[in-house]
């Protein structure tokens, strides 16, 4: 098999970082963005040769694609490409900002798309490719205190499976890749949190944002492993629409459809008396 190029977004740190050293293990050619020329230096110093770094804000549309183009020409045609550049954002809904939520989605959402858009002109001309982002457990299931993250992570799940479907009568594979907690700095440093300003949710977050900070440094997920997780899923010739990475994942995300399938079977009753008599199916 041809050696394969990858480009990941976000490989600075945490998963991006993780995904990025297990496709070089395994002999892939990785474009990585980073946010400064201190983490290009480093992340080619992983592979040199092999790992070529990029200097990107994914959430300025005309740099991604013109960061995409460049990479085409200079380094080759991208087999694989991870929109995996993002944040978490913690805080009730009430608390949080307007603004620091539309900065969320700004990232985890619009940032994701720009990248995955700016490559995926590419891939239908030679009618092959794996594209794939990084959303969350969170983007199959809910908690008190991470509404807007959430919330983003649930729109690009939605984008992901419609594209999906659009590309694949292209050979272009589509993979929302649903990570539990793992052992990176996402709930620690690398978490935005809002300011808690109203008593009335101190007894049901204050636990759950102590036991967060508490549980950084010790989560279940390996990073490593959750790499070798993403490479296996390229060399597969059916690839997952979603990827769960991590049993902590498994257990909530099941519980947590488990929830809206009975919601659906409670209500389905009430949900057939909206119809018209007569009408179109889709």
């Amino acid at each position: 098999m041809q050696e394969q190029k990858w480009l990941i977004t976000g490989v600075s740190t945490g998963l991006g970082r993780a995904f990025a050293q297990a496709a070089l293990a395994a002999g892939r050619t990785v474009v990585g963005t980073v946010r400064s020329e201190k983490d290009l230096r480093a992340f080619e110093e992983l592979e040199p040769g092999h790992a070529h770094g990029r200097i990107l804000d994914v959430t300025d549309g005309d740099a991604v694609s013109n960061v995409i183009t460049e990479v085409e020409q200079s380094v080759g045609a991208l087999d694989v490409v991870i929109a995996n550049a993002g944040y978490g954002l913690e805080g009730t809904f009430e608390e949080t900002p307007l603004a620091e939520v539309r900065r969320q989605f700004e990232v985890n959402v619009f940032g994701a798309v720009a990248t995955l858009r700016a490559a995926l002109p590419h891939m239908r001309r030679r009618r092959r490719g794996h594209l794939m982002a990084v959303t969350s457990m969170g983007g199959l299931m809910a908690v008190p205190g991470m509404s807007a993250y959430c919330g983003s992570k649930f729109a690009l799940e939605g984008i992901l499976e419609a594209l999906g479907k659009e590309v694949a009568q292209f050979g272009i594979h589509v993979t929302a890749i649903e990570p539990g907690s793992f052992r990176t700095d996402w709930a620690g440093r690398s978490m935005t949190r809002a300011a808690q300003s109203i008593d009335d949710y101190d007894e049901l977050f204050t636990p759950i944002r102590e036991a967060r900070q508490k549980a950084s440094g010790n989560q279940l997920g390996n990073p490593a492993k959750a790499g070798e997780a993403v490479v296996h899923i390229t060399t597969v010739d059916q690839p997952p629409a979603h990827l769960v990475l991590g049993s902590d994942a498994l257990r909530l995300v099941t519980a947590a459809r488990t929830a809206v399938d009975e919601d659906i079977r409670t209500w389905e009753t009430l949900s057939r008396t909206t119809d018209f008599a007569e009408g179109a199916q889709l």
